[in-house]
């Protein structure tokens, strides 16, 4: 549901840009991290209903669980009260962020493999190096090196957002 709604309201924003940029920013508008964040703005915190454990961890405020439960919502709505009512509820909750970018954003992994090609390196390699956190709140600490040239480390709430973020650290070092 929220994936047909986002693609269809950017396919409507920008008739004109490519599949491949459309695509770009329908992936930064459907990530657990935004899902999570809609989940705090329209105010979902306070209505979690947690067991103690996942209470003593966090998870009230993990991306992880605020992504999952804000799709969950959503589904729901969409069960509820239709198609329309849904996508209306989907559009005003992510309002603010469709218009963002004037550009497409390129993911930090995209942008640095990218990077890597053009400067004839090797390509970026990424190695889980910590997982720690119970299994509902999960933390990942990666590492990307591009061969011997440089390396960093991005930590996160899933692989993904943690190889994410260590190729966001490593692109800044590599513009310096």
């Amino acid at each position: 549901m929220l994936g047909l709604t986002i693609a269809e309201w950017l396919f409507e924003r920008f008739p004109q840009e490519p599949e491949g940029a459309l695509s770009r920013r329908l992936n930064a508008l459907v990530t657990g991290p935004v899902c999570a964040d809609v989940a705090r703005a329209v105010g979902v915190v306070p209505h979690l209903r947690l067991g103690k454990q996942a209470r003593e961890d966090g998870a009230a405020d993990s991306d992880n669980v605020l992504g999952d439960v804000m799709e969950a919502l959503i589904g729901a709505y969409y069960l509820e009260h239709g198609f329309e009512a849904a996508r209306a509820f989907v559009r005003k909750a992510w309002d603010d962020r469709v218009d963002v970018h004037t550009k497409a954003p390129k993911h930090p992994k995209s942008a640095l493999q990218e990077w890597a090609a053009a400067h004839n390196r090797r390509a970026p390699e990424y190695e889980v190096v910590d997982r720690s956190g119970p299994n509902h709140s999960p933390r990942f600490k990666v590492k990307v090196a591009i061969g011997k040239l440089a390396e960093a480390t991005g930590e996160g709430t899933s692989k993904q957002e943690a190889e994410t973020a260590a190729a966001e650290a490593l692109l800044k070092q590599l513009e310096k």
